[in-house]
C-alpha cells in the first residue's frame, strides 16, 4: 500500500511537517556560517542601495544639528530604519539598541559591520517590561555611551506592539541622560512597502533619490512625572510622524 504524499496526508501530519520545516529553517539561520555570510551579504546590499540614491537636496544640515546637540538619541520608526546605519557621519561614534533575541543576530551582526557599537537588550511600553527584557542594563549602558560622547541610535516604537507610537525607552533615556532626542526619517524615492507587516517595513531600492530629515531636539526634564513623561512620548511621536512625512513628500517632489 502506498504512502499519501504530502499534499493528501492527514492534517496532524501536514502540521507536523510544516512545523518541523519551520524549525530546521530557524536552526539553519542561526547557524555560525549562515550568521556570517548572510550578514556580509546584506551589509554589502544595504551600503550598495545607499550608495546609488543620491541626496536630492532636501536633507536636514545633519552637521550644524549634531554639532550643537552631540551627544543625542538619534530616534526613528521600526520598519523605516535598513539605510540608518549608512547615512550617519563617518567621523562620528554611534551604538545602537538590537534585541537579545537569536532571531537578531544577523541584524546585530548588519548593524556592526556598518560601524557602530551594538548594545543587546528590548525595552517595552512600561517600566516593568523593560526589566522583564533586560531593558534596565541596556539604558544603562547606552546612558554611559552618552557620557561617553558617543550618540545613540534607538528605535522609538515598540516590536509587534502599536506601530508609530513612542514607547517609554527612548523618553526614559533622555530622562536620565540629559541628552536630547532627534527624530529622525529616511526615505527613498524607490522602494517596496510590505503592507502586510505590523510596522509597513519599507525595502529601499538602488537608483533613486533620498532624503533625510531631522526634527530639533527634545528635551526631557531629570525630574518628569508621569504626566511630563507622557507628554515627551506623544512629541516625539508627533514629531517622528512629521518628519517621516516630510521625507515621504521630499523624495517624491523632487527627484
Amino acid at each position: 500500500m502506498t504512502q499519501p504524499d504530502a499534499e493528501h496526508a492527514p492534517r496532524p501530519q501536514r502540521l507536523s511537517d510544516k512545523m518541523s520545516r519551520r524549525r530546521l529553517g530557524k536552526r539553519l539561520l542561526q547557524s555560525e556560517s549562515v550568521q556570517r555570510v548572510g550578514s556580509l551579504l546584506i551589509h554589502w546590499m544595504l551600503g550598495a542601495i545607499w550608495r546609488t540614491n543620491r541626496d536630492n537636496g532636501t536633507s536636514s544640515d545633519w552637521e550644524t544639528l549634531i554639532d550643537q546637540e552631540w551627544p543625542a538619541i538619534f530616534t526613528l520608526w521600526h520598519g523605516q530604519h535598513l539605510l540608518i546605519p549608512y547615512g550617519g557621519p563617518r567621523n562620528r561614534k554611534f551604538v545602537t539598541l538590537v534585541s537579545r533575541s537569536t532571531d537578531a543576530e544577523i541584524n546585530a551582526r548588519v548593524i556592526e559591520r556598518a560601524g557602530y557599537e551594538v548594545i543587546r537588550g528590548s525595552g517595552g511600553r512600561e517600566a516593568v517590561m523593560v526589566a522583564g527584557k533586560g531593558g534596565v542594563r541596556a539604558l544603562i549602558a547606552m546612558r554611559d555611551a552618552l557620557k561617553r560622547g558617543v550618540s545613540v541610535v534607538m528605535i522609538a516604537d515598540i516590536s509587534k506592539g502599536e506601530a508609530r507610537q513612542a514607547g517609554e525607552g527612548v523618553v526614559t533615556l533622555a530622562r536620565i541622560s540629559g541628552r536630547p532626542v532627534i527624530p529622525v526619517a529616511l526615505a527613498t524615492s524607490r522602494r517596496i512597502v510590505l503592507e502586510k507587516t505590523w510596522d509597513k517595513t519599507t525595502i529601499n531600492l538602488p537608483f533613486g533619490v533620498r532624503s533625510a530629515r531631522l526634527a530639533p531636539a527634545i528635551y526631557v526634564s531629570p525630574k518628569a512625572d508621569k504626566e511630563e513623561m507622557a507628554a515627551a512620548r506623544a512629541r516625539v511621536t508627533a514629531e517622528l510622524n512629521r518628519v517621516t512625512e516630510e521625507a515621504l513628500r521630499a523624495v517624491e517632489t523632487r527627484k
